[in-house]
């Protein structure tokens, strides 16, 4: 055999052992595989107020429509109610009056709702009740004692006809008194307050038809102050000879000097 063939055949075979050797050794350490895991750091968030449902114009808040929610702490907008700001939220809102549609998981703002604390009058008003107003005095409101949430009952002082005697009729009983001027609740600092001139009233749709003829009529219109404890008691009876008739169509009065001179078909009555 040529030396140059016994040196490759030699050299071949020392590779070969030095391979088997190499996977021998390889086999025997167990091939340890490190992983590198990547490590995710979480944004801070803060708890949010918002809405558990779609929320209508004039729904009320309680426990089910709103509840907290994190929110990214980088998201915060001024006016969101923050759970570390406003901890009682929930409770505080309850029965508080949607102003704006508010849809679902959007967070509550203090000027889509209005609470017990705001001063928007539309809001404390329950369904299908009117707020109207009428002058007053110290003495036509209870010497000043007359404040928000009390109950009145509205009497009218006129003359009667063909006499020059005064007759007084109670033409609203038991009326919820939603103001005193511009101030719809009571002041908590002891602070004294001012006489009002004017209340504003909560009225039935028919109650509101009858006080604006009462103002017409009336030489004085005064609030008698009730008992909190006829809160309970019926507060939609009228004076029902100022409303219209059985139909519901509105009487057309006349009215001259104080007086009705007008009936109900809307014949002249006799002076």
């Amino acid at each position: 055999m040529k030396p140059a063939r016994l040196i490759i055949l030699a050299v071949a075979v020392v590779a070969a052992g030095l391979a088997g050797v190499l996977a021998m050794n390889m086999a025997g350490s167990g091939g340890v595989v490190t992983r590198v895991q990547s490590v995710i750091e979480k944004e801070p968030t803060v708890n949010v107020l918002v809405s558990s449902a779609n929320l209508p114009v004039g729904a009320r808040l309680d426990e089910k429509a709103v509840h907290w929610m994190p929110w990214p702490q980088s998201g915060l907008v001024q006016g969101f109610i923050t759970e570390t700001d406003r901890p009682d939220a929930i409770k505080d809102l309850q029965g508080a009056v949607v102003r704006l549609p508010v849809f679902e998981g959007e967070p509550i703002r203090p000027e889509k709702v209005a609470d017990s604390n705001s001063r928007i009058l539309s809001s404390l008003l329950p369904a299908g009740k009117r707020a109207v107003a009428t002058e007053i005095s110290v003495a036509t409101g209870a010497g000043g004692f007359i404040l928000p949430n009390d109950r009145v009952d509205v009497i009218m002082v006129r003359k009667g006809q063909n006499t020059d005697k005064y007759i007084t009729e109670t033409v609203l009983s038991n009326i919820r008194v939603l103001a005193i001027d511009q101030q719809i609740e009571e002041k908590e600092d002891g602070t004294k307050t001012a006489v009002g001139t004017t209340a504003t009233l909560e009225l039935t749709p028919d109650q509101t038809k009858v006080m604006a003829v009462a103002q017409q009529m009336a030489d004085r219109l005064s609030l008698a102050l009730r008992s909190v404890a006829d809160a309970q008691e019926q507060d939609t009876s009228a004076a029902d000879y100022l409303l219209s008739g059985d139909n519901g169509s509105a009487i057309v009065q006349v009215i001259k000097s104080g007086s009705i001179v007008t009936d109900a078909t809307g014949s002249v009555k006799p002076e």
